[in-house]
């Protein structure tokens, strides 16, 4: 998903195909055939099985609780929940926040789900007409019939929106369903793609009311299998973690963003406009970037003058010396480039932030605890920043007792990419302490 502009590469740009295949922990791509993973397909989540082996793993070593700071759309908590073992997982973007809280709703009774949906249908049907005005993004993605027949849904819905659990599921079933029924062109990182047709878009009453099945097949499912203690998801920011106890987490896997200039903001952008929690391009600063670690130029602007401070930071210390070199280098190779991005104070401000986060960690880290981070480096500018060894010393830094780095991937060293020629790799870093 993004900007309508030029299209954003993928995480995992300049990928084998086979390399692909080979490990595909770090994507969300096999979560798309289980029950409740599926119900949001998030551009930043990963595998749901591979999250089950670490589990179990530590759940073996007598690991019983679970962590996920940057918890997305609840990978890590429901994982926890079918593990038996009580799971916290944070997140500091309000929509994604809201997706997984809904999704850990799956607890609720299906037949009321079911109940509601079709309350729901029934009575977007018998509205005849609308007086919103829709955003341009919207009327680029549907035609005015299916944005018509979606306004409906929406309209249904928010009459019978409350605080009720079951609401929240028949809410994120219409979310599910938005891409679903656009005709044109959507991709993660890019919203219309208009030289790009689907052979089929749905629906939005038949796509709905089959989502809502889904949900409730997927619920009953579930319930019916072994799980344990119910998790939580709480609105918070990694870097402070103020809704979680003191030396709670036994082991946490994550992902944190990638230092790659991703726009983490951006990615519910069709779905906040549909709500109308956004107006435009410009809501995302308020709404949504200023939660977020800074993994983007987009975030920055407002930091490019204090660079030199941010390097500065006590928090960096163990790495200052290597960031200030690296940040200077980029400085330098922007006032090159047309578009002069802000990759130094992007880098800068990326790394106090993890550095911050690693000090939170610390705190609600038990003594012992594990860490598993997925991470993948960078060359903003071909500019080659350690992320995965960086972020290893930081942690050590913050007091955890070690690190070490376990490729699973090459990235960008096969195909001819002629704007990224560093080689990159991916993997999980992983921090003892």
């Amino acid at each position: 998903m993004g900007r309508l502009k030029k299209q954003q590469p993928s995480l995992f740009e300049g990928l084998e195909p086979e390399e692909a295949k080979a490990d595909r922990s770090s994507t969300f791509l096999d979560n798309l055939s289980l029950p409740v993973h599926r119900w949001f397909r998030y551009s930043a989540g990963f595998s749901a099985e591979w999250v089950r082996e670490v589990i179990g793993d530590g759940k073996a070593e007598g690991r019983k609780r679970v962590f996920d700071p940057f918890a997305g759309s609840g990978t890590v908590v429901l994982e926890a929940e079918a593990a038996q073992l009580d799971g916290i997982g944070t997140d500091s973007h309000p929509f994604v926040f809201r997706v997984a809280q809904a999704k850990l709703d799956w607890r609720t009774n299906p037949a009321d789900l079911t109940a509601i949906g079709a309350e729901i249908v029934t009575r977007a049907k018998r509205y005849k007409s609308h007086s919103r005005t829709y955003p341009e993004l919207l009327t680029k993605c549907y035609p005015e019939g299916t944005l018509h027949r979606l306004e409906a849904l929406r309209r249904s819905l928010l009459e019978s929106t409350d605080d009720r659990a079951v609401c929240r599921l028949a809410w994120l079933a219409l979310v599910a369903i938005l891409r679903e029924c656009s005709p044109v062109g959507t991709a993660q990182w890019q919203y219309v793609l208009p030289k790009k047709s689907k052979a089929k878009s749905l629906d939005p009453f038949e796509a709905y009311a089959a989502k809502v099945r889904l949900f409730a097949a997927d619920m009953a499912a579930r319930q019916r299998a072994p799980h344990g203690p119910e998790g939580r998801i709480n609105a918070d920011d990694a870097r402070k973690l103020s809704t979680v106890p003191d030396q709670w987490a036994e082991l946490v896997v994550t992902s944190p963003p990638y230092a790659n200039n991703y726009d983490y903001a951006d990615a519910t952008r069709l779905e906040m406009t549909f709500f109308g929690e956004i107006e435009g391009w410009g809501g995302l600063q308020e709404q949504v970037r200023r939660h977020l670690v800074h993994a983007c130029t987009q975030h920055v602007t407002p930091l490019i003058k204090k660079t030199d401070e941010l390097i500065a930071d006590p928090v960096v210390d163990a790495i200052s010396d290597e960031l200030k070199e690296v940040c200077g280098k980029l400085g330098a190779e922007r006032q090159t480039r047309g578009g002069k991005k802000a990759y130094h104070t992007m880098v800068a401000a990326y790394f106090l932030d993890m550095g911050t986060v690693w000090q939170s960690l610390r705190r609600v880290s038990a003594p012992g605890c594990r860490v598993c981070f997925v991470v993948g480096d960078s060359a903003p500018y071909g500019v080659y920043v350690p992320v995965d060894r960086w972020l290893g010393e930081l942690a050590v830094a913050a007091g955890f007792k070690s690190f070490r780095f376990e490729k699973t991937r090459d990235r960008n060293t096969k195909w001819k990419n002629r704007k990224h020629r560093v080689p990159l790799h991916e993997g999980r870093l992983w921090v003892e302490g």
